[in-house]
């Protein structure tokens, strides 16, 4: 796991962050006049919690304290955390079990396979634990272009969100706002595995070829999974509008399966059989 200078390091930089987010304003305070850094004083924190500023200070500077459910509840309260930031917050505070990481093989049964094909023509895919690409349906392939190949971490969600100018192109003008949102979830995600080396490798070169990654990971942006439109540019049949739908899988809750369903009146669902026709046509050849 996480050691526990780690954590409180995670901690320590997760509430500068959102403190730093916020404004007086938005929490009932005066605004008191200009202000050399962003965002709440730390004793304007501490006073919405009812906690004390010295106190709070060491809990900012990832000291070795340790603040009980209702005194985190309190802070969260004050910095106005959402669910998906709340139950991050509890994480990093040691509060909850963290989900054992350590699971068996991830292994995409025969069963789920003919689920993925069954689907067709909706692009549909498995991702596990790690965000890496376990199965796919051919719609998924031809819209998502997953046999595409961009190494080192080829099979990984987030790479390719960020590292595959493919990817880029697709979902211009709106590459931004789907990053941003993929990279909150991911960093949700992230504290059951952050002590773990793909993890580290991932981060690392996430870092190097990306500088919207560089600039955004130290925000500690965090998110849950919620459905999604996604609109999707392909190099052959030109805009694709779809509704993206998360499923998780209930006797094997590291997998997840990802469902794109085309948005009704749009002719979406009529550019799918023509790419999945094209195919079987190439195929066939």
């Amino acid at each position: 796991m996480m050691n526990d200078e780690q954590r409180r390091q995670e901690l320590a930089d997760f509430l500068r962050t959102r403190r730093m987010r916020l404004t007086p304003e938005q929490v009932g305070l005066m605004g008191g006049g200009r202000r050399r850094t962003p965002g709440l004083r730390r004793e304007e924190v501490a006073q919405l919690a009812n906690v004390g500023v010295s106190w709070y200070t060491l809990l900012e500077q990832g000291r070795d304290i340790h603040p009980s459910r209702e005194v985190l509840q309190s802070i969260a309260d004050a910095l106005q955390l959402t669910p998906a930031e709340q139950q991050h917050l509890f994480l990093l505070a040691d509060q909850q079990h963290v989900i054992n990481t350590h699971t068996a093989h991830e292994q995409v049964t025969p069963a789920l396979r003919r689920v993925l094909d069954a689907l067709n023509p909706l692009p549909a895919y498995i991702i596990g634990r790690r965000w890496n690409y376990l199965a796919w349906n051919t719609a998924a392939e031809q819209v998502l272009l997953l046999a595409k190949v961009i190494p080192p971490h080829e099979d990984n969600a987030v790479w390719r969100i960020f590292a595959d100018p493919t990817v880029h192109r697709a979902y211009n003008p709106l590459w931004e706002q789907v990053a941003q949102k993929v990279l909150a979830e991911f960093r949700a995600d992230s504290v059951h595995f952050a002590h773990e080396e793909w993890f580290q490798h991932l981060i690392a070169d996430l870092q190097r070829v990306s500088p919207e990654f560089r600039a955004w990971w130290p925000r500690h942006d965090v998110r849950g999974r919620a459905d999604a439109r996604k609109d999707i540019e392909h190099p052959v049949v030109g805009r694709l509008l779809f509704e993206h739908t998360t499923l998780q899988m209930a006797m094997m809750p590291e997998l997840k399966l990802m469902i794109y369903t085309p948005i009704p009146e749009t002719d979406t669902l009529e550019k799918l059989h023509q790419l999945l026709g094209q195919e079987v046509v190439m195929n066939a050849v």
